[in-house]
């Protein structure tokens, strides 16, 4: 695993796509739980989770003190957390919020609904093409799925998400283009801010978007 901060009390790792982050309930696939107890020689504790598609940083506590600090942390959204997102389309505005409560339904999937849980998304589109945005986005509530959701209900899926978008559409892209790119936060007086490079998958996917390759889904 890729180590990019570490010390006495946490570690965080830039997760792979593709591998979840805690145990399934198979049990018979890698988790990045385990693999990283493995690495390190020791137990660690689970902090948050990144959606199994979905690459970056990612929190692990490495004792329960810091574990229970952290996750109050995370409760009062004390957090900064920035993703990267490739967006369908372009947004309206280059600077937005999306402020809309969302729910889990049975099937797993997440969408907007009047009975949802109050769920904010920041974005700012730091790049533009015909068909296709970059995005760095921020969100102040930690939903399931809540990117993912409030992108495609506003229109702009995030490129390669078959659970939210045209399946024959995002069935083309090799993965999931959302990366949880930069984490920051204080901890015990000190100013911890960890950046997660960009997969080279992600890169090869933006650079074949700058030459038109996948404009011929539109």
């Amino acid at each position: 695993m890729d180590i990019i901060y570490q010390n006495d009390n946490l570690v965080i790792i830039n997760k792979p796509a593709g591998i979840a982050s805690i145990p399934e309930r198979d049990g018979a696939t890698q988790n990045l739980l385990a693999l990283v107890q493995e690495q390190l020689g020791m137990k660690v504790f689970v902090v948050h989770r990144l959606d199994k598609e979905v690459s970056g940083a990612i929190i692990f506590a490495k004792n329960e003190d810091a574990h229970r600090d952290l996750c109050r942390m995370f409760e009062r959204r004390d957090v900064e957390k920035h993703y990267i997102a490739l967006l369908h389309g372009i947004p309206h505005t280059d600077n937005g919020e999306i402020n809309l409560p969302l729910k889990q339904f049975g099937s797993g999937r997440v969408g907007v609904s009047p009975e949802g849980k109050a769920s904010k998304t920041i974005y700012s589109v730091a790049r533009k093409w015909k068909f296709y945005s970059l995005a760095d986005v921020s969100i102040e509530t930690g939903r399931r799925h809540q990117i993912r959701a409030h992108f495609y209900a506003i229109g702009h899926p995030v490129a390669g998400d078959t659970r939210y978008g045209d399946k024959g559409i995002q069935s083309h892209f090799p993965r999931l283009m959302l990366h949880s790119h930069k984490i920051a936060f204080e901890l015990d007086g000190e100013a911890i801010s960890a950046t997660a490079p960009l997969p080279q998958m992600f890169g090869e996917v933006l650079e074949k978007v700058e030459n038109g390759g996948f404009d011929n889904l539109q």
